[in-house]
């Protein structure tokens, strides 16, 4: 497919106070033999975590889980507790107080259609979400951004998010920083915008767009979307195509490469989800 700068072309985790939701529901890994030894060695991981920890999933509409990072998550004994943002994904507006995410062992922020790049349609809440991300960093509570979840910390931490020419749609390469543990992928994009690295961060990777991925104290940031899964995808498809049509990229062909890569991508998140835990958030 033709992706811009890109190479060719199922689960939820949803309900916690008021307006959340907690747990991983409706996707169940097709456990083959090239997983077993993944699936033993996240059992092996998941026994360091006590009971009870917990992790706060700011998830900004019903077409935006945590997915494959959930149910990894999950997967390591955390109890996943989600506050959903937007009642209808066609409907800006929201009113709800954030959760203090600083109770928390740990916060994931994921994706969203809106932007950062033009606040004004979201000006009901996203100076509040900005606040949150910024006051659990500060607290020491680890944070994961995906994609307009790593925006989201870039500009609680004092960097910038700007539109870039071309958005970049499907999966595309990344060019690790020297030293940094993550691997070139593929990973899957979609966005129009993208971050800058926050004084005192150290970027990680990034490729013609700018900065894919970046640390700093307890929090990650990524531009990419390490959750994806095909289920997600199809979702996000079904939701509409009108942008990928005007970029000239195949949504089926997007989706039967998310398919044939679903393993190999599932493989990736959860050592990033190892990463982060051990490495970033040192848990």
């Amino acid at each position: 497919m033709a992706s811009p700068g890109c190479p060719r072309a199922a689960q939820r985790v949803h309900r916690v106070v008021a307006g959340t939701r907690s747990g991983l529901r409706g996707w169940s890994p097709c456990v083959n033999g090239s997983q077993r030894a993944l699936l033993t060695r996240l059992s092996a991981v998941r026994q360091r975590y006590s009971p009870g920890v917990r992790a706060l999933v700011i998830e900004h509409d019903e077409h935006g889980p945590a997915e494959s990072v959930g149910y990894h998550l999950e997967e390591r004994g955390f109890e996943l507790e989600v506050f959903l943002v937007l009642e209808d994904p066609d409907d800006p507006v929201s009113h709800k107080p954030f959760p203090d995410a600083t109770g928390y062992d740990a916060l994931v922020v994921t994706g969203s259609p809106w932007s950062l790049a033009d606040p004004d349609p979201i000006g009901s809440w996203i100076h509040r979400e900005v606040d949150m991300v910024r006051a659990a960093h500060d607290a020491g509570t680890p944070v994961l951004g995906m994609c307009f979840g790593g925006q989201v910390i870039s500009q609680a931490l004092g960097g910038s998010i700007t539109r870039i020419d071309r958005p970049e749609f499907g999966w595309c390469q990344i060019e690790p920083i020297d030293g940094s543990p993550l691997p070139a992928g593929p990973w899957f994009q979609w966005h129009f915008d993208v971050f800058t690295v926050p004084d005192g961060a150290v970027e990680l990777a990034r490729n013609d767009s700018g900065p894919q991925a970046f640390r700093i104290g307890r929090s990650l940031g990524t531009q990419f979307h390490p959750e994806v899964t095909p289920r997600l995808i199809s979702n996000w498809l079904d939701y509409g195509t009108g942008e990928l049509a005007a970029n000239g990229v195949s949504p089926q062909a997007m989706l039967a490469e998310t398919v044939e890569r679903a393993d190999a991508a599932r493989s990736r998140a959860a050592d990033l989800v190892d990463w982060f835990l051990t490495e970033v958030a040192q848990l």
